[in-house]
């Protein structure tokens, strides 16, 4: 089966909108387009990793035009090579064709398109972009490896990934990097149930007791 990954560029309030410029994605007045450049280092850990290795994109289609209006034009710069030649796998309800060499059009259901891929032989599949992606991916357990990026910044509205709807699990913390900018970097992957305990020692006293029962009438 394939690994699909999602490497998400974030704010530390959890904002993804348009990371690369500030005509990329202004969508609902989004005003901070390009925030990651200043906070860009040389050193970018796991990023480079990512980036370097061998895979397939998966996109949503806003992402995708952004990319295929960017990256055939710059094949001097070794990502845009790379894209040029990859598999394009786009998540797309619209009938406009698909213009970019090597691109596919998925269509449907997200989950279901998604899971039908990831059981076809090819390389590997990453995420770039695509906030629309992560939602139904992550509620239906999809995604193998989660890459967080996050940059010392405050946004406020805009795009995320998480919405509530996320299917409950534990993750384990498999890399991390802090680059010298202080972007934190933190690769995480599934580990089954969320795990839950306490940390009383003794009995509930009197107060406890009479806390829960007031709570539990005023959740009624």
């Amino acid at each position: 089966m394939r690994r699909l990954t999602g490497a998400v560029f974030q704010s530390l309030d959890g904002v993804m909108q348009a990371p690369g410029g500030p005509e990329e994605d202004p969508s609902s007045d989004f005003r901070f387009g390009g925030w990651v450049q200043p906070l860009w280092d040389p050193d970018m850990g796991p990023f480079e990793k990512i980036i370097e290795a061998d895979y397939d994109l998966l996109l949503g289609k806003r992402t995708y035009d952004i990319f295929a209006a960017y990256w055939p034009y710059n094949q001097d710069n070794p990502i845009g090579a790379k894209f040029q030649r990859i598999n394009k796998y786009v998540l797309t309800h619209s009938a406009e064709p698909l213009s970019w060499e090597n691109s596919y059009k998925l269509s449907g259901d997200t989950a279901a398109a998604v899971a039908e891929l990831k059981q076809i032989d090819g390389r590997d599949l990453l995420i770039q972009g695509s906030s629309t992606l992560y939602v139904p991916l992550l509620a239906a357990g999809l995604i193998d490896q989660l890459v967080l990026m996050t940059f010392p910044i405050l946004l406020g509205e805009g795009k995320r990934i998480f919405d509530g709807s996320e299917k409950p699990g534990a993750l384990k913390l498999v890399d991390h990097f802090v680059s010298n900018k202080g972007a934190v970097f933190t690769t995480y992957e599934p580990a089954g149930e969320v795990q839950t305990g306490s940390f009383a020692t003794k009995e509930p006293s009197k107060a406890e007791l009479e806390r829960r029962e007031k709570w539990a009438k005023e959740e009624a």
